[in-house]
């Protein structure tokens, strides 16, 4: 699976990486350590649970390595305007509810809904793509469909 990133979040990505590998993997071995001063392990929550989340922070680290190394980078500054595209900004007037929304559209790895920012491969990222200052874009959601007029690209 190819992972999109801008260069941004890339390098978020990679400080991310490096904080895992050089902080938090120290942190989680002094939780082992001291849990194995309690003695006895088969009976040692706090080595447990230390345990786990050393399975954790390694899971993690693995995931990270693996979007740097499949990732490709997304050119957010030399987009296009007259379409949407993955690193549009899109200004979106919702018919239903009579309001407007702006969505950033990166990829699944740098998504983050709750500030603005859709995935490529969200139903209304993906709906959204290829599509044209004042189109109308219905979005097929659970609940029913959603139109959208597109008010602006950047």
């Amino acid at each position: 699976m190819v992972h999109l990133l801008t260069v941004e979040g890339k390098k978020q990505l990679e400080e991310k990486l490096n904080y895992y590998k050089t902080v938090r993997r120290v942190e989680v071995s002094k939780k082992i350590g001291a849990a194995r001063e309690f003695g006895d392990l088969s009976e040692n929550s706090e080595y447990d649970a230390a345990k786990e989340e050393q399975a954790q922070v390694e899971a993690e680290i693995r995931e990270m390595e693996d979007i740097l190394l499949t990732c490709q980078i997304i050119d957010t500054k030399e987009g296009t305007t007259d379409k949407v595209s993955i690193g549009s900004t899109v200004k979106l007037y919702d018919e239903e509810f009579d309001e407007e929304l702006q969505y950033k559209i990166l990829g699944s790895t740098e998504s983050d809904p709750a500030n603005g920012i859709i995935s490529n491969i969200s139903p209304v990222g993906s709906a959204l793509l290829g599509h044209k200052k004042g189109d109308v874009v219905k979005v097929k959601m659970e609940g029913g469909e959603i139109a959208y007029k597109i008010l602006s690209i950047k």
